[in-house]
């Protein structure tokens, strides 16, 4: 079945992939309010975010000072300066004082909230729904990924999602799924992470009796299951390079040999893809095949952690009350504070298990303000807390980079499920190193006889 949206199409309305972009344009920024409409486009000359109104964008808040913030566009994403305000510039949870942030990011400038898009992104203007399937968003990111997602749905393309452990992957597939003409076809899930090497070929495309010892009767595999639907393969950076082959081989042809047959099968299958890991990064390390991704990337999304979204909390909470038939009153004061002081490297299902704690401990599903809700408060205090310029610099630095070590491994290693090798591969760093590190900053317990090459 032929794309509804074409290749050409998805270039032109900002939905092919940004690595396809990046070859024939140098990336230009836009910061807009998120409440207000207000923007300026961002270039290597500072501009300046503030009340006065001799700055580049002016923001009419109570809370944001005359000359508040510096933005520049910078290799890699935009400069964020603050220029000593009063209420302070802040990102993830942190009052920050000078750092590059990537596309995507939403800054806080005193009382209000600034987003950083490409400009290539303006061509789909955010959606006006706050809800997509399952998925849940009141934020500028949130409704930006739906406008997408609106788009690409109706057609055949596919669709890769990248984004961290608890985010929501299969609920946006799941809600691709349901918008598409598909809707009524099977939605099939596999799990490339879970299937041992020896038996992806049988589990995607399928076997016939006897292929091989074990092989006691003929299996459909995934394709076949998904055909007239769609398939979703979770986790596909963890798919070996041998059989990211055959998968290109089944998507170009629409096809797939099952294990010891003599001849192919034909399917009817749309694929949406979805990883923890930066393809981008493994393709140019030539452990993804270039030309697989560039096949799964037709429309390329990645979905904000919750870090990134905290303006999204209470409609999240009520989604979740709501799954539980329940009203949660008034969705504010001292939990909603603690929720927002709390670092989330577990995403959604991280705030989803938090919740269903708290019902526990709480005797039922009690509105929200009588939530016996416990949350480690993980924010980053002001930066005048982190930074003691009483001390000399080596040792205020010292003290810095303590903070930030202990914070950023702790956020790693909880979202990788307490799993040190994909941990320390996130990371970028050695696995014994990264144990140590662990060891170091209190995370882990040193085992009494500890083998360093365990």
């Amino acid at each position: 079945m032929p794309d509804v949206i074409d290749r050409t199409t998805l270039l032109q309305t900002g939905l092919a992939t940004s690595a396809t972009r990046g070859r024939t344009a140098t990336r230009s920024w836009i910061a807009r309010l998120v409440s207000g409409g207000g923007q300026v486009a961002l270039g290597a000359r500072p501009v300046v975010l503030g009340a006065h109104a001799s700055c580049d964008l002016v923001i009419d808040e109570a809370k944001v000072s005359r000359r508040h913030v510096e933005l520049s566009a910078v290799e890699g994403g935009v400069r964020v300066k603050d220029l000593g305000s009063t209420n302070g510039t802040w990102w993830q949870g942190s009052r920050i004082t000078e750092v590059v942030v990537p596309g995507g990011a939403t800054i806080e400038v005193g009382g209000a909230q600034v987003r950083i898009s490409g400009a290539e992104q303006l061509l789909v203007p955010p959606s006006e729904r706050e809800r997509f399937g399952a998925m849940v968003g009141r934020s500028i990111a949130m409704r930006e990924l739906f406008a997408v997602l609106e788009l690409a749905a109706p057609s055949d393309a596919t669709v890769l999602i990248e984004g961290e452990s608890g985010t929501g992957k299969e609920l946006a597939a799941r809600a691709v799924h349901d918008a598409s003409a598909r809707a009524r076809g099977p939605f099939v899930v596999v799990d490339c992470s879970a299937i041992p090497e020896s038996l992806i070929d049988s589990h995607l495309f399928g076997h016939v009796r006897g292929a091989f010892t074990g092989a006691e009767r003929d299996r459909k595999g995934a394709f076949v299951e998904a055909s007239g639907g769609t398939l979703f393969l979770d986790e596909l950076g963890e798919l070996p390079l041998a059989a990211q082959a055959r998968l290109l081989r089944a998507l170009e042809a629409q096809t797939v040999q099952p294990v010891g047959a003599d001849r192919p099968v034909s399917v009817d299958t749309r694929v949406v893809a979805a990883t923890h890991r930066d393809l981008s990064r493994l393709v140019a390390a030539k452990e993804f095949r270039f030309d697989l991704f560039y096949r799964l990337a037709v429309v390329h999304v990645a979905l904000p952690p919750l870090r990134e979204r905290m303006e999204d909390l209470p409609a999240l909470v009520a989604a979740f009350y709501a799954g539980r038939n329940a009203s949660p009153g008034p969705i504010d004061g001292e939990n909603l504070e603690r929720l927002r002081r709390h670092a989330w490297p577990g995403n959604i299902r991280e705030l989803r298990n938090v919740l269903e704690r708290a019902w526990a401990l709480s005797g039922g599903t009690v509105p929200f303000r009588d939530l016996r809700l416990w949350v480690e408060v993980q924010a980053a205090p002001a930066m005048n807390e982190v930074v003691d310029t009483a001390l000399p610099f080596k040792e205020a630095k010292e003290r810095w980079n303590d903070h930030f070590e202990r914070r950023y491994l702790a956020a790693v290693y909880q979202a990788q499920g307490g799993n040190i090798t994909r941990a320390a591969e996130h990371a970028g760093i050695n696995r014994r190193h990264f144990r140590e590190l662990l060891y170091k900053h209190g995370l882990l317990e040193r085992p009494a006889s500890d083998d360093p090459d365990s």
